[in-house]
């Protein structure tokens, strides 16, 4: 997809124990293009690109919502980028 479609920020809050089941099901969603496990108030962070708002809500109620173990969810619909990174591999590691 170019840049066109709706990108947003999911965060998800997961039962602990059933962390492992949620992340191996939400690799398997393609539209995911970020997926972390992080420290905080949330226990899940991603980054959904998909083509519309419909999409969007397709993705969440009939595909994470239904995953044993995630709690609730917090939409961040992204307005506009003012930095994304950089997507061709170039990025040079840091000298010491």
């Amino acid at each position: 997809m170019g840049m066109g479609g709706l990108l947003a920020f999911l965060d998800i809050f997961v039962e602990s124990s059933e962390m492992d089941h949620v992340i191996e099901s939400l690799l398997k969603i393609d539209r995911i293009e970020e997926l972390y496990e992080v420290t905080g108030e949330y226990d899940v962070v991603t980054l959904i690109r998909c083509s519309d708002i419909e999409e969007f809500r397709d993705i969440l109620k009939n595909k994470i919502l239904k995953i044993k173990g995630v709690r609730s969810t917090v939409s961040s619909v992204v307005l506009h980028s003012h930095k994304v990174p950089r997507s061709n591999g170039e990025a040079k590691p840091r000298s010491q």
